[in-house]
């Protein structure tokens, strides 16, 4: 068997994974060795950020399982790997703890005007400005899964509104008041401050913040999407800013990645950019290694697997007792 690895693994992270499968050759690839090392893998860890032959890997009959080391699955859900018999599992709610946190940073940041006092402290200025609170706020969040989830529980101190949308709107969480399908969205932006974006990238998923939907949230509502880039539409969003429509916004993530030198993101009013880094963590790595060892011990024992992922919907079915 070979485990080809692609996530920076550090000395002990392989250790610890070979004392899993100790029979197993481990290959850690990187992206400079990925591509070249991919066709002859059993089971691959990792989120290649190169072009990766996934076609010539599927034709090749060899690869039975996909761990992705990110919750994001477009790096590997191409149409051959969907179309195949190869197991995907995502790494979605490994990095949980940060994402909520920085989602969190971020929405305090736009209420509490932090980007406007800290120009203003740059200018040698000391002059109060009206600011907004989180406090008794009704908040949105798209994609209740282990992101959302983690935001519902970082919140609740605040004592907010919550209102959300998943693709499975089960097991609501008592500090939810409202947990709809896809289709409620309209019900959420209407009535949201402050709208988290935390889904996957799929399909149904992409551009779904366009020019409609942000007309239909509330004027002086507050954006954060901390879920994936190509989920707002740039220009839209921009406008929405230009015209005063919303309050303000704030991204981790970006359609393009960086944005581009002329893109209108940079100048945009009242925007915060972050460079992808809600999901950073001095235990990043201890965890998807932790994470990816729990799959292994299961995947030898032909236990269910953890974040099982539905390839036709793109991300993984509510997880299910196991123990």
């Amino acid at each position: 068997m070979r485990i080809v690895l692609c996530y920076p693994a550090e000395p002990q992270h392989v250790r610890q994974i070979q004392a899993v499968a100790p029979e197993a050759t481990l290959i850690d690839a990187g992206q400079e060795r990925v591509a070249e090392e991919l066709p002859t893998a059993d089971i691959f860890c990792g989120h290649p950020k190169v072009p990766v032959p996934w076609d010539r890997v599927v034709a090749g009959g060899r690869l039975r399982w996909i761990q992705s080391s990110a919750a994001g699955l477009d790096h590997c859900l191409v149409p051959a790997v969907v179309a195949s018999d190869i197991i995907v599992t995502s790494a979605s709610g490994v990095l949980a703890d940060q994402v909520a946190e920085h989602a969190l940073g971020l929405a305090i940041a736009c209420t509490r005007r932090l980007p406007l006092f800290l120009g203003q402290q740059a200018r040698r200025e000391f002059v109060r400005q009206p600011t907004r609170d989180l406090t008794d706020a009704t908040v949105g969040i798209v994609g209740l899964g282990g992101n959302g989830r983690r935001l519902v529980e970082v919140l609740a101190p605040f004592r907010p509104r919550i209102l959300a949308t998943d693709w499975f709107p089960i097991r609501k969480p008592p500090a939810v008041e409202f947990l709809g399908p896809p289709e409620s969205l309209p019900t959420v932006l209407e009535q949201s401050d402050v709208l988290f974006l935390c889904p996957p990238l799929t399909r149904q998923t992409r551009n779904m913040i366009d020019a409609a939907a942000l007309a239909q949230m509330k004027r002086g509502a507050i954006l954060v999407n901390v879920g994936r880039g190509p989920l707002v539409v740039e220009d839209a969003l921009v406008d929405a800013l230009e015209s005063g429509h919303l309050d303000s916004a704030a991204l981790d993530v970006t359609p393009e990645e960086p944005p581009a030198a002329s893109s209108r993101l940079w100048a945009a009013p009242r925007l915060i950019i972050t460079p992808h880094v809600a999901g950073q963590s001095a235990r990043r790595i201890d965890a998807m290694t932790d994470f990816f060892c729990d799959n292994l011990r299961r995947h030898f024992a032909g236990l269910p697997l953890r974040n099982l992922v539905d390839k036709r919907l793109g991300f993984p079915e509510p997880p299910k007792d196991l123990s």
